[in-house]
């Protein structure tokens, strides 16, 4: 690595599409529709799910005029995208015969 944090950046191959896809693959986990990376178990957590699109959302507006057309573009469909998801496992979880499924325990390490 060098000094120069540009390079750095690009050593790491990180840029700002993987930084808001991985909020959007934390939503999609929230929302029951990926695995936890950790645990492989699936569940639906409503409110951290409605957490993590609205920092997608506090993104979207403190970067304005600031990003490519790209980022724009990928930024406003992830949100749309995930707004979608969240109305339809919000409904999904007020007509399931005993609520929303729980989000499983997770275990700590002592």
């Amino acid at each position: 690595m060098t000094d120069n944090p540009e390079k750095n950046a690009g050593a790491r191959g990180a840029d700002f599409l993987q930084f808001i896809g991985g909020f959007a693959f934390q939503t999609l986990v929230h929302l029951g529709k990926a695995p936890n990376p950790v645990t492989g178990a699936t569940g639906v957590d409503l409110p951290n799910a409605k957490y993590s699109i609205d920092l997608l959302g506090i993104l979207q507006e403190k970067t304005k005029g600031n990003l490519t057309p790209e980022e724009d573009e990928q930024l406003a469909a992830m949100l749309r995208d995930l707004r979608m998801e969240f109305v339809n496992s919000s409904k999904a979880a007020k007509t399931a015969p005993n609520g929303p499924e729980p989000e499983p325990e997770e275990k700590t390490e002592s």
